[in-house]
């Protein structure tokens, strides 16, 4: 269980994590400008493949790589990939907090999905929230005030996919093995982004193979930062620092890409991050069953960095010693 003597440890490593994961986002936006949404993720996975290993050698589970689950693991390593793929290319195309803002609606989804896939049920104020976060997302969107774009549409199958692969493992998660978890995405990635590799390859110079590698120890190190923010500190206090993603953002666009924050982003992303953080601390009251808003412990999955729960032990999983599974 989380060490609760020490909250603002916790709390600190998952701020300098979500940092990390902002930094790595802003390598992703400016390698999109050179190169193909399938040759960045092709690489980012060739070169994070080896950092995960290494994290998977603390795995004593004896077992086979067939998964327990495959229907639900196949739906999931799909969702991966689409997640994967739509996060790269949203973030190449649109602004920084743009996306963020977007892709903040996956708590929401997440609320949405876990009723035909965990059995939860929504009452009235998460139901509430989960609507009134939706119209944050419509004023970010601003239909018919703004041209709706490619990357728009991408940043919504991020949320909408990372959501799903994100509720698939509060459902399987305790029966699978970590390594099936955390490498069938990876590999699916690779192989499908190797097959069409050949068709949008360009030539990479040794700064921009940096850039990659760069992304890949990022990635690395913010999974390990917040691996130990869990095990530090509640998830009630660890999974609203996500949200400061959109600080990272703002000054991120300022500083490389000359974006500012527009006031309909600003306006939506304050309705949308209120809406995440109640659906938070209401699952952190005991007010839903099963939590699985606060059992998300990574970004969306996107089968190029570590997952997180995987790598946690079942205590660490929990929120309270008593709550129910």
């Amino acid at each position: 269980m989380p060490d609760r003597t020490s909250p603002l440890s916790g709390i600190f490593l998952a701020l300098a994590a979500f940092g990390l994961f902002a930094t790595h986002d802003v390598a992703v936006k400016m390698l999109g400008g050179t190169y193909s949404v399938f040759q960045i993720v092709f690489f980012s996975v060739l070169l994070t493949f080896p950092l995960v290993v290494i994290m998977l050698l603390r795995d004593n589970e004896v077992g086979t790589l067939f998964p327990r689950h495959p229907w639900w693991t196949a739906l999931r390593t799909i969702s991966a990939v689409i997640t994967g793929l739509s996060a790269f290319y949203a973030f190449s195309v649109l602004p920084l907090a743009q996306v963020y803002t977007i892709i903040f609606a996956a708590p929401l989804i997440i609320t949405l999905l876990s009723i035909p896939i965990l059995g939860e049920k929504v009452g009235l104020h998460r139901g509430a929230a989960v609507i009134i976060g939706l119209a944050g997302v419509l004023i970010v969107l601003r239909p018919g005030g703004v041209q709706f774009e490619l990357g728009h549409g991408a940043a919504l199958l991020t949320a909408f996919f990372g959501a799903l692969a994100s509720v698939i493992v509060r459902k399987i998660g305790r029966e699978e093995r970590a390594a099936v978890l955390m490498l069938y995405p990876m590999v699916a990635n690779f192989a499908v982004m190797g097959c069409l590799l050949p068709f949008v390859y360009k030539p990479m110079p040794l700064g921009d193979l940096g850039l990659w590698a760069m992304m890949a120890a990022l990635a690395f190190l913010a999974s390990l930062a917040l691996i130990q923010a869990y095990r530090r500190t509640e998830a009630v206090l660890v999974a609203p620092m996500q949200y400061s993603q959109i600080l990272w953002a703002a000054l991120y666009g300022f500083v490389f890409f000359e974006e500012s924050i527009d006031l309909g982003t600003a306006l939506g992303a304050g309705v949308i991050i209120s809406s995440g953080l109640y659906i938070v601390f209401r699952e952190g009251r005991g007010q839903s069953r099963t939590t699985p808003v606060l059992r998300t412990r990574s970004r969306a999955e996107t089968g190029t960095s570590p997952r997180i729960a995987p790598m946690l032990t079942d205590a660490e999983r929990d929120i309270s010693p008593s709550e129910p599974d």
